[in-house]
């Protein structure tokens, strides 16, 4: 079965050349299909090196987990977007060392600082199909928990002959809903360090207002290095330890970037949803969505009121406050994208195609029908839990989900390692250590109980008979309770709870299940008694979701067939593996009167915008030194005649999504021209339904990166370094 469904997979990619050209993050291993295509676009390297990971530009471009990122210097210096390295900008900071606000530069290798705790630079070195080693015959007979099981169990077999090649982290990943499987082998840098980043007024000039928005004007730049220990190999942070040595390293473009250049771009993109099935639309943008945003803004009005006058506090949440934020203002704009419009009808329209094809001749309908009747039936099953439990995830203490997390590690250490849970196995302790340790400056307590007494009080106020009967008790709590009371139970279980001092925290790493059993620290109870409700739950689900991979991926490999017997071409959607994009620079007529977007914005916007610290936010404050440069017209090198300026951010026609933040976008020979660092709000539907007309890409043009760091910021180790000249 699976080895029938990847052969036209295969043969699907070979009429990718009918696909929008830049439209798609295609796997290194589909460039070959599209060869032709990219050289009649302007590619002048060879597409078919691109597929080989280990060469360049491919093994210049790393993971952070998350974000994606790349070496431009042969001592382990790696180019992010500087929102990609908010976290350790917020972990470094303090009221007194504000990082956020005033930026940072190291003048010298001793000056870096360690970046966030658990902070990994990711060079991936092999991808392997394993789809055979996953659902071999034994396995596709299994259904349920069974099959989730047994998927678990060759997983990690092969991950751990994967990491028996020390230094390295490896990881399996599904793809078209676990029709095929990868094995991603990645070398895991551990020490990594804060190098330079621009002030908060260049960083995140214009932030919540401008995000997702054009023109724009950000800075949105960091730099980190990597480090390794004395004998090359990745090591825990010493003083001892040296700067990471890449094989390849990006060079800065020595070409101007013009509009209709050929561009591409190399990342991990998160998740997208195209081949989503119509019912999942559905409920998507009928009811989860409208949910979780509308729970996403109240606790950004929350975390505003509750730290508003802290300083300290503000640091604290300001990570959470980012990632809040984003999500909800894109949220929002997919769903204004998708009122009104007629991408449900399209896609069910779609749909019922496939469903006729599939059921056409009796053959096909003994292949694909059953599995195509089943997705519906268990999606709707899916549906009915996180409708039912969706607020929990909003309604627990940062403190208690430490307390379960490592009450659920004291149970996994006590059986071998290779039969553990994945996420506590040892592979996984340095990541828990990691999370946990960061909790040292990203929980206040205040703002903590207040988020958890809202949405106590938002859960308690559904049906009676919706409620997790093993919550109310473990918390004293009844149905309809409003958040007057909840909040008196809440300043008990917080006091009588040590947990919040770090020493204490990780020290529970290191105790066996009956020390929690025996403990009378608040959360630690709360997580005992909840923990068999939590293992039913847990076991729930992975009977449903075993009964819907095997549907699910069935449908899809239909989906597959279905336009490989039209020769179509089908791309995955992204999952945080390695792709590469390919477009133009290019502007957008916007569609509404007078109203058209130009290439390329300049440093007269960043003026034009300035507001100040006290108006508008601050969002809209411009370092000085900044504006004196660009009154003077210092403009060094980085002078564009036709802009009368020096560029700042630049549009493609790039398709990408969450994820490519910080990935590297490349001319024709592969150089460097700038960061990808945003989308447009009216495009971010794309995760879902890709309109060639409407989607772009915002990027930091890289001269406007070497501009501020060479005549504002004066990094000059740093540009030496990256082989910039004056």
């Amino acid at each position: 079965m699976i080895r029938h469904s990847l052969t036209l997979l295969a043969a699907a990619t070979l009429a990718v050349t009918a696909a929008h050209a830049d439209e798609g993050m295609w796997m290194p291993k589909q460039l070959p299909q599209i060869a032709k295509a990219l050289k009649a676009d302007g590619l002048a390297l060879d597409a078919n090196a691109l597929k080989d990971l280990t060469a360049f530009p491919m093994g210049a471009v790393v993971s952070l987990g998350g974000c994606t990122a790349s070496f431009v210097s042969p001592q382990g210096l790696v180019v992010t977007n500087h929102h990609c390295a908010y976290g350790s900008l917020q972990f470094n900071s303090t009221p007194q060392r504000d990082l956020l606000k005033n930026g940072f530069y190291a003048a010298t290798l001793a000056d870096e600082l360690p970046a966030a705790p658990g902070s990994r630079v990711f060079v991936t070195v092999d991808m392997k199909d394993v789809s055979a080693e996953i659902l071999n015959d034994k396995t596709r007979a299994l259904t349920g928990k069974a099959l989730t099981d047994a998927i678990e169990a060759s997983e990690k077999q092969l991950v751990a002959a994967c990491e028996a090649d020390k230094g390295h982290r490896c990881n399996v990943y599904p793809f078209f809903g676990g029709l095929q499987f990868q094995l991603i082998k990645q070398l895991e840098i551990r020490d990594v360090r804060l190098v330079h980043a621009p002030a908060g007024g260049v960083g995140v000039f214009g932030g919540d207002a401008d995000n997702w928005m054009w023109p724009r004007h950000t800075g949105d730049y960091s730099f980190y290095r990597a480090y390794v220990g004395p004998d090359g190999k990745p090591a825990d942070f010493s003083k001892d330890n040296k700067p990471y040595q890449p094989r390849l390293h990006l060079k800065m473009a020595t070409s101007p970037l013009n509009e209709g250049d050929f561009v591409m771009v190399t990342g991990y993109p998160g998740r997208t949803s195209r081949h989503k099935l119509p019912r999942e639309v559905e409920f998507t943008f009928g009811w989860e969505q409208g949910a979780i945003v509308k729970a996403m803004g109240e606790s950004i009005d929350i975390i505003k009121a509750e730290t508003a006058g802290r300083r300290d506090a503000e640091i604290k949440m300001a990570a959470r406050m980012q990632g809040l934020q984003n999500y909800y203002k894109n949220r929002n704009g997919q769903q204004a994208s998708y009122d009104g419009s007629d991408i449900l009808a399209r896609k069910t329209a779609a749909f019922d195609q496939l469903k006729g094809w599939a059921n056409g001749t009796p053959e096909r309908k003994a292949k694909y029908g059953a599995d195509i009747a089943a997705t519906d039936a268990l999606l709707a099953e899916r549906e009915a839990i996180a409708r039912a439990e969706y607020l929990l995830g909003f309604a627990s203490p940062s403190m208690l989900g430490s307390a379960r997390q490592l009450y659920q590690l004291a149970q996994e250490r006590a059986k071998p390692d290779a039969e553990r849970k994945p996420g506590y196995q040892d592979r996984d302790l340095p990541r828990l250590r990691a999370g946990l340790q960061q909790l040292e400056r990203r929980y206040d307590e205040a703002t903590d109980k207040r988020l958890v007494a809202h949405f106590l009080a938002r859960y308690l106020a559904q049906s009676a008979d919706s409620l997790n009967a093993a919550l109310l008790g473990a918390w004293g709590l009844k149905a309809g309770q409003d958040e007057a009371a909840i909040r008196a139970r809440l300043d008990g279980v917080y006091a009588a709870s040590k947990l919040a001092d770090t020493p204490t925290r990780l020290g529970w790493m290191d105790k066996d299940a009956a020390a929690f059993k025996a403990s009378d620290d608040a959360f630690i109870q709360m997580a005992v008694a909840l923990y068999d409700d939590d293992q039913k739950r847990e076991s729930r689900d992975r009977e449903l979701a075993g009964k819907l991979q095997k549907a699910y991926a069935g449908t899809q490999r239909a989906m597959i067939d279905f336009h490989a017997s039209r020769g179509e071409a089908v791309y995955p959607d992204a999952n945080s593996t390695l792709r590469i994009g390919f477009g133009k620079v290019q502007g957008r007529d916007v569609g509404r009167d007078g109203e058209t977007w130009t290439a390329f914005t300049t440093l007269r916007g960043i003026v034009a915008k300035h507001r100040g610290p006290d108006e508008a936010g601050g969002e809209f404050n411009a370092p000085a030194n900044e504006l004196a440069a660009i009154k003077a017209r210092q403009f060094g090198n980085y002078y564009v005649k036709s802009l009368d300026s020096v560029p700042v951010n630049f549009l493609a026609t790039l398709d990408t999504t969450g994820g490519n933040s910080g990935s590297p976008v490349l001319n024709r020979k592969g150089e460097l021209v700038g960061l990808l660092f945003d989308g447009t709000l009216d495009a971010v539907i794309s995760d879902w339904d890709f309109n060639p007309k409407a989607v772009r890409s915002i990027c930091l043009d890289a001269r406007y990166m070497l501009w501020q760091m060479s005549v504002v910021d004066k990094a000059s180790r740093m540009l030496d370094e990256m082989g910039v000249k004056p």
